[in-house]
């Protein structure tokens, strides 16, 4: 090989690493974007986007393993639960996401909460880890959003499905347990000033949920002049919540 033929492909070599870098450098500002959108809101819970963006197991999972979250996804989209809508993350079949209304009869009812699984590498023989995306007054969950249930602690079982899990949380909404509390304050209201706890409870989730809830509806709602106008009376009630809620 000549010095010509050398210096050509010495070129074509820097224009390909080049144009790789350039690949890599936007796909990664883009995903920053993202997150720093989503998790500045606050609607989500600090310490939520380290959990997001740190629980992709693909490679880790068997082909099988990975063949029945697919499955079971596809399963609870065209056949969802009541009051239980996922979301399939076609790129990371890992990113397994929920939304889960707030059960009739509670303080969190008429809201929305998104609900996140992070699949361990050992999944299905170890349990996932649940996480509230969305900001939430309930003793069995955490300052960062985790989600403390039997269910996925000593009494999981690898046959346990996404779908089970799921149910759990909302079956959590409706009966929470003060014994296991990872949340202090909301453990001890519940067992003494239920009062007091359910108006905790109800006013985050006016706060917090049915905001979240108004965001997945926009694109049903009428004129977008009408929308604005409603957003802001509700922007402007949720300014007063949020000045009682510091109060109690």
């Amino acid at each position: 090989m000549n010095f010509a033929m050398k210096r050509q492909l010495r070129s074509k070599i820097a224009s390909l690493l080049y144009s790789s870098a350039r690949v890599l450098y936007f796909s990664a500002n883009n995903h920053y974007k993202a997150l720093s959108y989503a998790f500045t809101s606050p609607h989500f819970l600090p310490g939520t986007a380290e959990a997001m963006n740190s629980t992709s197991n693909v490679e880790n999972l068997s082909p099988q393993i990975i063949r029945q979250i697919v499955k079971e996804m596809h399963d609870l989209s065209t056949n969802s639960p009541e009051g239980i809508k996922v979301q399939i993350n076609e790129a990371d079949v890992t990113d397994i996401q929920a939304i889960i209304e707030g059960p009739a009869g509670t303080p969190y009812a008429g809201g929305a909460f998104r609900v996140k699984l992070a699949l361990g590498k050992e999944f299905p023989s170890t349990p996932p880890k649940a996480f509230f995306l969305t900001k939430i007054f309930h003793p069995n969950v955490a300052a960062n959003g985790e989600i403390c249930v039997n269910t996925l602690k000593r009494d999981w079982q690898p046959d346990l499905g996404i779908k089970h899990i799921l149910l759990t949380i909302k079956c959590l909404l409706i009966c929470p347990n003060a014994e296991s509390a990872l949340n202090e304050e909301a453990g001890k209201m519940l067992l003494e000033r239920y009062d007091d706890y359910s108006q905790r409870a109800k006013m985050m989730t006016e706060i917090h949920a049915q905001t979240a809830k108004t965001g997945l509806q926009s694109d049903e709602e009428g004129p977008l002049s009408k929308k604005k106008a409603q957003d802001k009376k509700k922007e402007k009630l949720i300014k007063e919540k949020k000045r009682n809620l510091k109060r109690l």
